[in-house]
């Protein structure tokens, strides 16, 4: 007897149809074909385990198992579930009837019980757009399942439990959640806010700017000036995550495995803050079994490097082209893989090895020309793909104790928002551009002409500070960002030379007094 299940196989961060064909003859052998890795050929094991403990006998049968289409690679133990039900419904032992109308997907533990598996939404958008009735999944992936409309998800706790609703479909209620309403509802909560943060006026409007426009930003300063608590709040003044931007995180992070257990959906932008001994594999994703990296777990949200020097070259460089393209392109030997990768670059350091050069209380004891031997830790490349570069100094303690609460991260956040939505509203006709960083040298002759005043401030700048042309760009986008907050329909001389501002790094006297011979 011939019988076929359904379930699938992720590649990238999208699903794509496996079809699980078990075939049961006269004869005692088991053979397994279609590309399976090691893990789905060991399934053979554990499902024998899983029928024994749940008081059925494995079949005396000659059984193959086919995993179609045969040239992509099946990876993983999530397999378990479809061929244990495809194995008991070829020999008669289980209904076959219902199998065409689910997707089913589960790692089998030996007692029978099913275990989480990774991936579970892209499949679930997968069953939906290819018409199934319904999804059965472990309990712990039902809610993660269950964000996709018009798709029933059955969550089972076990393989004795599976085999009865596909006799009875009332024996698994349908997991049921109203997505917007749990949406809305939690994606305003966060755990810092800005209103914590006493001082720091000036780096407070350069974040407030960086995030209106999506724009990268290095902050350069002393320990203990405030860059990491800052950087931690970043999250709660950016936008607010529109429905399919949370369900494209969502995905990502249900590839790689991040979600927590019983996790829905994805409310909040990501904020990923690897440590700086993270290989380049891990940064950009890849892998003999291929993973999202951080910069596409960050898709969508902030990616944090703190102490950027420290971080090695070659995973710095790797950055380059993501920083760009928004998305990465993986290939392998084996495999070539797209993963998206639009991230808003969040960077600190220190100015120098000891840290404290230009401190205004502490002397820096770094040797004649550290200063800028450190920061040359960091190619011009990529230097120059930071839109804003700002120095920041530590809140004198007086300030501290005296100072009042700051403004509120809502308060900010809602300024932001305003600005994004001019920003979507200007670029309605051009669907792969979402904010003014994404804007290319065109849109920048439309969207962000200068008059003879700005122009004449800006090549003055330029010339003194022998900028590159890619930074003539990033000022030009800053500037765009800072008259969007204004709600200004043109840049003035006051934004330019704002913009101007956060070009810290770009001053040739920045650096220098460590250099001197004397």
């Amino acid at each position: 007897m011939l019988v076929k299940t359904y379930g699938a196989a992720v590649q990238g961060i999208d699903a794509i149809q496996v079809t699980i064909e078990v075939a049961s003859e006269s004869g005692i052998s088991f053979n397994m074909v279609g590309l399976p890795d090691t893990a789905v050929k060991e399934s053979y094991q554990r499902v024998m385990s899983a029928l024994s403990q749940s008081g059925i006998d494995f079949p005396r049968r000659r059984i193959v198992v086919n995993l179609s289409p045969a040239d992509v690679r099946k990876e993983g133990a999530a397999y378990d579930l479809p061929i244990a039900i495809g194995i008991l419904a070829a020999s008669g032992k289980a209904s076959a009837e219902m199998l065409g109308d689910y997707m089913i997907m589960g790692e089998l533990s030996l007692d029978g019980s099913l275990l989480p598996i990774r991936g579970v939404l892209p499949m679930a958008i997968l069953a939906q757009s290819l018409g199934f009735k319904g999804m059965i999944v472990p309990e712990s992936n039902a809610t993660e399942a269950a964000v996709v409309n018009n798709l029933c998800v059955h969550g089972a706790e076990n393989l004795g439990q599976v085999l009865r609703f596909l006799s009875d479909p009332s024996a698994i209620p349908a997991t049921v959640i109203d997505t917007r309403n749990e949406f809305a509802r939690e994606c305003e909560i966060f755990d810092y806010d800005f209103a914590e943060v006493k001082g720091q006026e000036t780096v407070k409007r350069a974040l407030e700017v960086a995030c209106a426009g999506g724009h990268n930003i290095l902050l350069v300063g002393p320990p203990g000036s405030g860059k990491s608590m800052m950087a931690k709040r970043l999250p709660s003044i950016l936008p607010p995550l529109s429905l399919a931007e949370a369900l494209e995180t969502t995905k990502i992070h249900s590839v790689a495995g991040k979600l927590q257990r019983g996790q829905r959906l994805m409310t909040r932008r990501p904020f990923r803050a690897p440590h700086h001994t993270i290989s380049p594999v891990a940064l950009v994703g890849g892998g003999s079994n291929p993973m999202p990296g951080e910069i596409s777990l960050a898709h969508n949200g902030i990616l944090f490097l703190d102490e950027f020097p420290e971080f090695s070259r070659s995973v710095l460089e790797v950055m380059r082209q993501p920083l760009e393209d928004r998305h990465i392109s993986i290939a392998r030997a084996r495999y070539a893989i797209d993963y998206p990768a639009g991230f808003m670059l969040v960077a600190s350091m220190n100015p120098c090895p000891c840290g404290y050069y230009n401190h205004p209380t502490k002397p820096c004891e770094c040797p004649p020309g550290a200063v800028r031997k450190y920061l040359n830790r960091i190619s011009g490349p990529l230097l120059d793909r930071i839109d804003l570069q700002v120095e920041i100094m530590p809140v004198p303690f007086d300030d501290i104790a005296s100072a009042s609460a700051g403004e509120s991260s809502a308060d900010i956040r809602t300024r932001v928002t305003k600005a994004r939505d001019i920003q979507s509203e200007r670029f309605r006709n051009h669907p792969d551009i979402h904010c003014n960083a994404q804007m290319t040298s065109r849109l920048l002759t439309e969207y962000a002409p200068l008059s003879t005043e700005c122009l004449a401030i800006l090549r003055d700048t330029m010339t003194r500070l022998d900028m590159s042309a890619r930074a003539y760009d990033r000022i030009l986008k800053v500037a765009r960002t800072i008259a969007d907050l204004d709600a200004s329909d043109t840049i003035t001389p006051h934004h330019m030379r704002e913009a101007i501002s956060y070009r810290n790094l770009d001053r040739a006297s920045w650096g220098a007094t460590k250099d001197l011979p004397f």
